[in-house]
């Protein structure tokens, strides 16, 4: 795979010849092995400066939500505006075959053969929060290739929403009207982060989904008045979280959505919170990697490899505390001392 080659493909090719070159390219990204890791970076490097022109919008909601449809109807509703929208839908990994099934883009069947649109689904593979590894290396592949709306749905569970979050310009928390009591509805950590709420399957119940809009409009007000969540209604010149109601299924409400994304879009130019946020995000997906890289380093040391399969059976067995046992392979991965070249030699 020529970096060089794929990065032509993305700026310059036709649809089928982009899109061949984007499947190729996010692969490179993907794998784990070595020499593929020095030409994603390369890759990586030589797509920057055509990066960074994209609308990057999370979702995330429990399973049963209706994330899919609702994706599609907003994604056809946006092309019919002249958007192209591309999607990285994370699919959970199972944690005993370390498969998945991959099925949102079946899901999407109108969106999916669109030409002005792009899915690609990728598996968790086991990362914390649900979501994809290179996620955010994908997102630049698709806005090199000239995708202005990039959405990035991801599993609803555990730190998914924190980490969708804290890879997109804004979070979408979906809600179902009748999704449980008044705490359920307004869990402080996962409104604390939300930038729009919306309440999916309205058309079934009404009733209910007017009474949840009140509740987290409550909710969202009494976090913004405690200054804890970075909504405080005092200051007109932020954004302030709002919910909204629609039917993914019928296509209703989703002209409101759009127009409430638009807003938050130019109100965080403005004022420039969506390049701080921006910004923020680079450097803790720096930090990120570091800490991805430190451990990949770690396992591979030899010292660590002999020591590791002896000191995991005596804390299992009970025989060492666990505490000890980091601590005895740390030191030998600290005290590990790797031969230069030039000493092989001798």
């Amino acid at each position: 795979m020529n970096p060089a080659q794929l990065l032509d493909g993305l700026l310059h090719g036709n649809a089928a010849g982009q899109r061949r070159a984007m499947a190729k390219a996010i692969t490179l990204l993907e794998s784990t092995r070595g020499d593929h890791r020095a030409l994603a970076d390369e890759l990586l490097t030589a797509m920057l400066p055509h990066t960074g022109r994209s609308f990057r919008l999370g979702i995330s909601g429990v399973p049963g939500v209706g994330k899919s449809t609702f994706i599609e109807a907003l994604g056809l509703y946006l092309i019919a505006q002249g958007h192209r929208v591309a999607v990285l839908a994370v699919d959970p990994s199972s944690t005993v075959s370390g498969g998945s099934i991959l099925g949102d883009k079946t899901r999407m069947e109108q969106l999916s053969v669109h030409e002005r649109a792009y899915i690609r689904p990728s598996p968790s593979s086991g990362t914390l929060g649900g979501v994809a590894e290179k996620t955010r290396e994908s997102m630049l592949v698709c806005e090199a290739a000239g995708y202005d709306v990039v959405i990035v749905e991801t599993v609803g569970v555990g730190q998914s929403e924190t980490a969708v979050a804290n890879m997109t310009d804004m979070f979408v928390l979906m809600q179902l009207p009748n999704a449980g009591d008044d705490l359920q509805a307004i869990k402080k950590g996962v409104m604390e982060i939300a930038d729009l709420v919306v309440i999916n399957k309205a058309d079934i119940d009404a009733i209910a989904a007017t009474r949840a809009e009140l509740q987290i409009t409550s909710a969202l007000q009494l976090l913004g008045m405690h200054g804890g969540s970075g909504h405080s209604h005092a200051d007109a010149t932020q954004w302030h979280a709002k919910v909204v109601q629609l039917s993914a299924l019928l296509g209703q409400g989703v002209d409101n959505f759009w127009a409430a994304v638009t807003e938050y879009k130019t109100l965080q130019t403005a004022n420039g919170r969506l390049a701080d946020r921006r910004q923020h995000q680079a450097l803790s997906w720096m930090w990120e990697r570091i800490d991805a890289g430190l451990k990949q380093n770690f396992r591979s040391q030899p010292r660590v490899q002999a020591l590791l399969p002896q000191l995991s059976q005596q804390v299992a067995a009970g025989q060492l505390a666990a505490s000890t046992a980091a601590r005895q392979l740390l030191a030998a991965h600290q005290n590990f001392q790797p031969v230069r070249a030039d000493e092989r030699l001798t």
